[in-house]
């Protein structure tokens, strides 16, 4: 049993219950010495009358009187008479004309029930329903507590209430006080700085959005409603947040499993009990705000939870998704870890939906860019907000990676996708992206070679600190052809820390950097030489010698070509006039190469003696040409 089905069901029994009480009161105050001649059952509830107090007051209670005159029916059934036996006793005592009180609880079933039975004018001056319309005009729609009061009384009372616009005229008052209530409070922390200016005093405490708690006690078509007016009206998107926020927790009763962001533990659904949570979650996120930061993204998260568990419509997931991921550079790794509430064999986490939010992100970085006016430079600049939240991401991406890589049934596919959806300029250092690598391999060692080939380029090994590296090269996890490029800028950094400590020891400024690097290079090998055995120490001064006479012999090769081209172009210089010559020197220097051939071996990084050959020659070249 449901919570709305639960609700009529003790509505029933309250109305039997107030029906058998009535009866007994009803001896209380109508007239003992005078018979009663007309018997009206209304809700299981039996009510012996007289006729002419009714009939002066009530248009449908005088028409069934005349339908059963000729009968001799004394007998009458009031069907689905609004409110029910205990508002029926209210309405006969104003025919008695017995004085009771109309309050904020009981006055929208006075107005229906003085509908249904027709006690208007026209029957009577100043009848049941003039009363009861007078009652919510002056005293209801000044108040905003009793506008939610009577608006919780509709809930039983629909459609006849939003007919006679009850409904209506309570929601409009209610969204104009709340608005009135949040411009006043504004003007309260309204006061002068020190300099004579006049701001706000965002650090006072806003006393106008009181509220909120009053609505959380409104059904959830009601509460929709209202929020909508309140939108239309201008009340702050913050207000908006912050009631939408106490609904939810309030109105959804797993709460305890939904929103705590380290569960782990799949729950059954039972979709007769969650069809309430269901539908309140669908129109809490369509009464979200636009605006971002309105509520905390740990709130969006805990809904996007409840949607996924309750199985809500596709809108309602992607809309979160796409609002999650406009702000997600300020989430957290428990944000993240959305349960998957599927069939046993599946992951623990569910990959898909944090993947669909990070091509939201992605996306929405990409379209902020291409909406910027600032230049390139600044749009890529470390220190601009889209950079700042790649950064967060990646970070938060890499450490969501280290926490889903165990799971036994956790795909590569998967594991893959998640990796490379933020794009190549997020990372700025891949040790987070090599630690969730290590972790998934550690716990998928059936991956064949292929795979994990695959896998290990997703890390770009010249962007791993140190420690990271020095881990790699040791890693027996990983490809023999990850370890090699691994151990290969490893050898590139020593490098290059070798030569600016070196460089940066001398005071000559003149000393040129370029040799030093060609120089640093047998220094670092000799540095790791000495941390060898002596047999390793023996085979690495081998290689290291054998590569230095490669170099060395492109070297020659290269100053022979270059030398070649030199005296070509004095040669053309003494036969071409000045712009001959400059043409023909444009195309000689085009086809120069100053950063040296590609060697088939493989060097990667330019020779340093060679470029410091090349500005030789280029020296030469312009000495002769003057």
């Amino acid at each position: 049993m449901d919570r709305s089905e639960k609700h009529q069901h003790q509505q029933q029994q309250q109305q039997l219950s107030l029906a058998k009480s009535s009866r007994h009161r009803c001896s209380e105050w109508i007239f003992r010495d005078v018979p009663s001649d007309i018997t009206l059952e209304v809700s299981g509830g039996t009510f012996s009358l007289h006729k002419f107090p009714l009939v002066s007051r009530s248009g449908r209670i005088r028409r069934l009187v005349a339908e059963y005159r000729d009968s001799d029916v004394s007998r009458v059934e009031l069907l689905n008479l609004p409110g029910g036996a205990e508002t029926f006793e209210l309405a006969a005592k104003f025919c008695y004309g017995i004085n009771f009180e109309i309050t904020s609880t009981n006055v929208a079933q006075l107005c229906c029930v003085s509908d249904y039975l027709e006690m208007t004018e026209e029957y009577s001056k100043d009848n049941l329903g003039s009363r009861a319309e007078e009652y919510i005009e002056s005293i209801v729609c000044k108040n905003l507590e009793m506008c939610v009061e009577v608006l919780q009384q509709c809930e039983n009372l629909l459609p006849l209430a939003d007919e006679l616009k009850i409904v209506s005229r309570c929601i409009d008052a209610i969204a104009s006080k709340a608005c009135a209530e949040q411009i006043a409070s504004s003007f309260s922390r309204l006061e002068y700085s020190s300099s004579g200016r006049l701001h706000m005093n965002r650090q006072a405490k806003c006393e106008g959005d009181w509220w909120i708690e009053d609505l959380s006690i409104l059904r959830i078509d009601l509460y929709q409603r209202v929020i909508t007016a309140m939108k239309c009206r201008g009340v702050r998107p913050e207000s908006i947040g912050a009631s939408l926020v106490n609904y939810a927790q309030k109105e959804l009763t797993k709460k305890s499993s939904l929103w705590n962001p380290s569960s782990q533990t799949k729950v059954d659904v039972i979709s007769g009990s969650n069809e309430h949570e269901k539908l309140v979650v669908e129109a809490i996120v369509g009464l979200l705000p636009v605006e971002k930061l309105a509520v905390p993204i740990s709130f969006l998260f805990g809904l996007l939870r409840s949607a996924v568990m309750l199985d809500c419509s596709i809108a309602c997931r992607l809309d979160l998704e796409r609002r999650i991921g406009s702000q997600l550079d300020i989430a957290t790794l428990d944000d993240l870890l959305i349960p998957s509430f599927r069939h046993a064999g599946d992951t623990l986490f569910d990959v898909d939906t944090v993947h669909r939010i990070l091509v939201n992100f992605s996306q929405q970085d990409d379209s902020e860019e291409d909406m910027e006016d600032a230049s390139v430079f600044e749009s890529d600049s470390p220190h601009s907000p889209t950079q700042s939240a790649l950064f967060k991401v990646s970070k938060l991406v890499d450490n969501y990676l280290a926490e889903i890589a165990p799971d036994a049934n956790l795909k590569l596919p998967k594991f893959m996708v998640i990796a490379d959806t933020l794009p190549a300029h997020a990372r700025t250092i891949h040790d987070g992206l090599y630690r969730a690598i290590d972790i998934y391999l550690k716990a998928h060692q059936n991956l064949s070679e292929t795979d994990r080939k695959k896998l290990c380029k997703l890390i770009d090994f010249q962007k791993l600190s140190q420690e990271a590296g020095a881990h790699a090269a040791q890693n027996e996890r990983l490809p023999l052809q990850s370890i090699v490029q691994v151990l290969y800028f490893e050898q590139i950094r020593l490098r290059n820390s070798l030569c600016s400590s070196y460089g940066g020891g001398g005071g000559d400024d003149d000393i040129d950097p370029k040799p030093i690097m060609h120089q640093s290079w047998r220094i670092s090998s000799g540095a790791l030489s000495a941390a060898m055995s002596p047999r390793d120490n023996y085979a690495s001064l081998r290689r290291e010698n054998r590569e230095l006479k490669l170099e060395l012999a492109r070297l020659r090769m290269r100053l022979n070509d270059l030398e070649r081209e030199h005296v070509c172009m004095k040669r053309d210089m003494e036969k071409s006039n000045s712009r001959k010559f400059m043409s023909s020197f444009s195309r000689k220097i085009g086809k120069l190469s100053f950063f040296g051939h590609s060697s088939s071996r493989g060097s990667s990084s330019p020779s340093k003696q060679s470029y410091r050959t090349d500005s030789k020659v280029i020296e030469r070249t312009c000495a002769s040409t003057d």
